[in-house]
This record gives structure tokens, C-alpha cells and sequence, in this order.
């Protein structure tokens, strides 16, 4: 454990080092960061402009549950920035490299492509929580800062195995690109409420790709959507995300003992 705890540091302090030579491309890209965010928000405010609730949930409970939903997101974008494996590792030899070294391979790829920014992704979503929070005059206890952890704990295991299953394509097909793209966009169908869509895509982002664990199930926790059932599937976040993150790292495994090396 010290060992990778260590090799973290040290490729923390190398993205430092070179964040400061470039220190106005890194604010550039926060700054681009919040404004997507905060177009995100615009639209929906301009949908509650033209209906007083969406499924029955009202323009503070969405909002609430994007601010949620952005914080699981902020922290996954931040570690697992795996949108050109296919190109740098597979196409261009670079796992070859990875595979020479004694630390685990997605571990290294990960800190290789850390990207900080996007955690400011989280603190957004924390404000946009927070505000709604007031507004829905919800109580606040010490377990709900608990809840809170674990949801996200579980909400990121969720992304992290989900793409971590897709990036693994990347061994066994030669053109897996659209894909992630593809995903990105289903995954945003997790910060409105479920039951606004139809049976199959509510049992396809519940349990096929379940990132509806990952903004507005969660979130009905503290919302209290008892009428629903919502709150009491919240508590099943962190679980599914251990199976999910398991069920990711069999299939990237598997993909790494298929890789021949470079060309293959």
C-alpha cells in the first residue's frame, strides 16, 4: 500500500510541475469546466420555465439531483480520464511500456492520465447542493454527511467499473471508438427523474448500465422519496458499485492477458 500511495505522490508532483509552466491553460480548462456545468443548469431551468414538475418532481428536487450527480462525476472525471487508451495505449505501443512495470497496469494508466480540474466539477455540484438543500427546507444530519460519502464512494466505483469494462474493448476490437462517446451521453439520463422514461430505459439504467445510481437514486435519499421506492434502492449504491467495479476489472484483466503487444 505504501508503495502505490507513494507512486501517487510522485506523479501528483509531476502534474504540478507541469501545470505550473502552463498555469493559465489549467484555469482555462476549470473555467470551461464550470461554464458547461452551468449550461447543464440553464437548460434545466429553462425546462421549469415551461412545466411546473418534471414526473412529479419539482425544479428544486432536479436541480438537487444534478448537484448530486456532479459530484460523483467531478471525482471519477478527475481519476479516470480514459477517453484515449485505445490511440496512445493500444495503437501507438504504449502498454507495452505499462507492462514492463511491477505496479498494476490500470493503476499506472490512471495516475498517467489524472486530470485535477475536474474535481472543481465536484465542489460545483456541492454548491448547487447545498443551495437546494436550503431551499427544500430538508433536515441535516451527521448521518446524512455520512450517506453522502458512501453514495459517492459507491457512484464513482459504478463509473469507474462501467469504463473501465468499455476502455477494456480496446483489446479485443480494433474499432471500438464510439463507444465512450455513446456512454457519456446514456449517462446523463442519471441526473433526471426515472420515471419519466419508459419501462426498458428505466430497467436499463437501473440494472443493465446502472447509472441511475449515480444522481437521482442516491439523491432520493435525502429527498425522501418514500413514494417511489427510491430511497430505500439508494441504499443498494455502494453495492452495486462493488459489482460493477468487479465485474469492470474481470473484463480489463482478461483483455490484458489477450494484449500480444504493440500491433496485435
Amino acid at each position: 500500500m505504501m508503495f502505490y500511495w507513494s507512486l501517487c505522490v510522485e506523479y501528483m508532483k509531476n502534474y504540478a510541475k507541469t501545470r505550473l509552466t502552463y498555469r493559465m491553460d489549467f484555469w482555462i480548462e476549470v473555467l470551461s469546466d464550470i461554464l458547461f456545468q452551468g449550461l447543464n443548469l440553464i437548460f434545466i431551468l429553462i425546462v421549469f420555465q415551461h412545466t411546473p414538475s418534471l414526473g412529479g418532481w419539482s425544479q428544486a428536487e432536479v436541480v438537487f439531483v444534478y448537484g448530486f450527480f456532479m459530484i460523483p462525476y467531478g471525482v471519477f472525471g478527475t481519476f479516470f480520464n480514459l477517453w484515449n487508451f485505445s490511440e496512445r495505449y493500444i495503437v501507438k505501443g504504449e502498454m507495452d511500456r505499462i507492462l514492463t512495470r511491477p505496479a498494476y497496469n490500470l493503476y499506472q494508466i490512471v495516475l498517467e492520465n489524472i486530470d485535477p480540474p475536474s474535481i472543481f466539477g465536484s465542489v460545483f455540484g456541492a454548491v448547487i447542493m447545498i443551495i437546494s438543500w436550503s431551499q427544500l427546507g430538508l433536515p441535516f444530519e451527521a448521518l446524512d454527511a455520512l450517506m453522502l460519502v458512501v453514495f459517492t464512494l459507491g457512484a464513482v466505483l459504478i463509473y469507474a467499473g462501467l469504463y473501465t469494462a468499455l476502455t477494456a474493448i480496446s483489446f479485443y476490437s480494433d474499432a471500438p471508438t464510439g463507444i465512450l462517446p455513446l456512454m457519456w451521453n446514456i449517462q446523463n439520463y442519471g441526473r433526471y427523474p426515472i420515471n419519466i422514461y419508459n419501462k426498458m430505459i428505466r430497467f436499463l439504467l437501473t440494472w443493465l448500465l446502472p447509472f441511475a445510481f449515480v444522481g437521482v437514486i442516491p439523491a432520493s435519499y435525502f429527498l425522501d422519496r418514500h413514494e417511489d421506492g427510491l430511497s430505500t434502492l439508494a441504499l443498494f449504491t455502494p453495492v452495486v458499485g462493488i459489482v460493477v467495479l468487479v465485474i469492470g476489472l474481470t473484463i480489463w484483466n482478461h483483455g490484458v492477458k489477450r494484449y500480444r503487444g504493440a500491433g496485435s
